[in-house]
C-alpha cells in the first residue's frame, strides 16, 4: 500500500470517528434534556399561602426520596468496590506463587558497600573498630584479711558466722 493511499484511509477513519464523536454528544445532550422534562416539572409560584405550603411540602418529599435513593446507591456502590477488591485479591492468590530466587552471598567490605549505595562521589571509610570504646579491665583488690587466719575460720564456724558471711557478700 502506497504512503498516498495510507495516508488518506487514515483521514477517513479520523472523519468518521470525529462525526461519531459528535453523534454521540447530541444524543447525550438530548437525553439529558428528555430527562430533566420528565423528571423535573415547570416551576411556578402559587398565589396564595396554603397552595404555597402545599408546594413546599410536595418538594420535601422528593428531596426525602432522592436522598434515599442517592443513600441506597452508595451502599451498593461501596458493596461492589468491596466485592471487586475481594476478587482482585482472590485472582492475585490464584494466579501464582512467585518463586524468590535464591540469592547468592556476596563478599562485600563495609567500604565497598557504602561505595555501591552513596555512589562515587562520596568517599566514606568505614573503620568499624575505630568506633568501638575502649575497656580497660580493672582488677579488684580483694580485701585480704590482715591478722590470725585462726580467727576469721572460728569466727565463720557455726550459723552466725555463716550468717554473718552472707551479709557481708550481700
Amino acid at each position: 500500500m502506497s504512503s498516498g493511499r495510507r495516508n488518506q484511509l487514515k483521514t477517513l477513519l479520523l472523519q468518521i470517528g470525529e462525526a461519531m464523536l459528535e453523534e454521540e454528544v447530541r444524543e447525550a445532550e438530548q437525553q439529558k434534556i428528555k430527562h430533566m422534562e420528565e423528571n423535573c416539572p415547570g416551576f411556578f409560584l402559587p398565589g396564595c399561602m396554603h397552595e404555597l405550603q402545599d408546594f413546599c411540602r410536595k418538594l420535601h418529599k422528593q428531596i426525602d426520596l432522592v436522598d434515599e435513593e442517592r443513600y441506597d446507591l452508595e451502599v451498593k456502590v461501596t458493596k461492589t468496590n468491596k466485592e471487586i477488591d475481594d476478587l482482585k485479591l482472590k485472582v492475585q492468590d490464584l494466579k501464582g506463587k512467585f518463586k524468590k530466587p535464591a540469592l547468592k552471598r556476596v563478599r562485600m567490605s563495609a567500604d565497598a558497600m557504602l561505595a555501591a549505595l552513596l555512589g562515587s562521589k562520596h568517599k566514606v571509610s568505614m573503620d568499624l573498630r575505630a568506633n568501638l570504646k575502649q575497656v580497660k579491665k580493672e582488677v579488684k583488690d580483694e580485701e585480704k584479711p590482715t591478722g590470725d587466719w585462726r580467727k576469721s575460720i572460728e569466727d565463720r564456724a557455726g550459723m552466725d558466722g555463716r550468717k554473718k558471711m552472707f551479709e557481708t557478700e550481700a
